[in-house]
């Protein structure tokens, strides 16, 4: 089996809030794929004592162990375990309660002879490769359908020159705006302290005859395809099998320096 994984910082200034891993147990029946996506929190309190990154790896690293060690338990029950874990370990020194907690997208994947299982939260994406080398995207569209005062004021921030002033008051009224409805009914859920998220999660099973190849992207990475129209998933997925991980990494953040230059 061939495993290839690739992260590096959205901005060089913060530390990596990603988080990637891949298990094969030593059983030899199958294995795991595991990717977090930190959501970096806006400036001010967020309740913790600890950082994203605290968060990411202890969940990841929940997440990792009981995927390959509890055979018994669906994606979503592993991921609602996991993040009760998560929850525990500084329970009794932050605030959970708290909508800027430390949280994170989640791709999850696991297969055996037999099936190979999935899970998606939040704006993370899974492909799924064929054998006949059909791409399929595993996404959770929620976050496509939130409320037009929202969709509305997306729009106005992409409308204005990037780097501008105006650009970045827009944005912070929209970062605003999709914040109120993080976790909320109406709008879209991430991994923080509530186990109950994992049931919002995207779920399936497929054959194991009908995957060949997994990808795990976080949403920098899917700009590639989401927001700088390089291709649609298919061809995102060649890109990937011909430059590497890393090769689509370094494309996106050439896209974003251009988008940037354009003004």
């Amino acid at each position: 089996m061939r495993v290839e994984l690739s992260t590096e910082p959205g901005n060089p200034a913060r530390p990596n809030e990603d988080f990637a891993s891949v298990a094969l147990p030593a059983s030899g029946q199958g294995g795991a794929l595991v990717v977090l996506d930190g959501v970096t929190p806006p400036d001010g309190d967020d309740g913790c004592v600890h950082d994203v990154p605290w968060f990411v790896a202890r969940l990841g690293g929940a997440l990792g162990e009981l995927s390959v060690s509890r055979r018994d338990m669906t994606l979503a029950e592993i991921l609602a375990l996991a993040i009760g874990r998560t929850a525990d370990a500084h329970r009794s020194t932050c605030d959970l309660s708290h909508p800027r907690t430390p949280q994170a997208t989640v791709v999850l994947a696991r297969w055996d002879a037999d099936a190979v299982e999935h899970l998606v939260l939040s704006d993370s994406a899974l492909l799924v490769e064929s054998p006949a080398g059909e791409v399929e995207a595993v996404v959770d569209r929620r976050l496509d359908q939130l409320p037009h005062r929202v969709t509305a004021a997306r729009t106005a921030v992409r409308a204005l020159a990037e780097g501008s002033p105006e650009r970045a008051a827009a944005a912070r009224e929209y970062v605003a705006a999709v914040e109120s409805l993080r976790n909320a009914e109406d709008g879209f859920f991430t991994a923080a302290a509530d186990p109950s998220a994992a049931l919002r999660a995207v779920t399936g099973t497929r054959p194991r005859r009908d995957v060949r190849t997994l990808v795990g992207l976080t949403d920098g990475a899917t700009r590639w395809v989401e927001k700088f129209g390089e291709g649609d998933w298919a061809e995102c997925f060649a890109f990937l099998r011909k430059t590497g991980p890393q090769g689509l990494v370094d494309r996106v953040r050439v896209l974003e320096r251009e988008r940037v230059a354009a003004g």
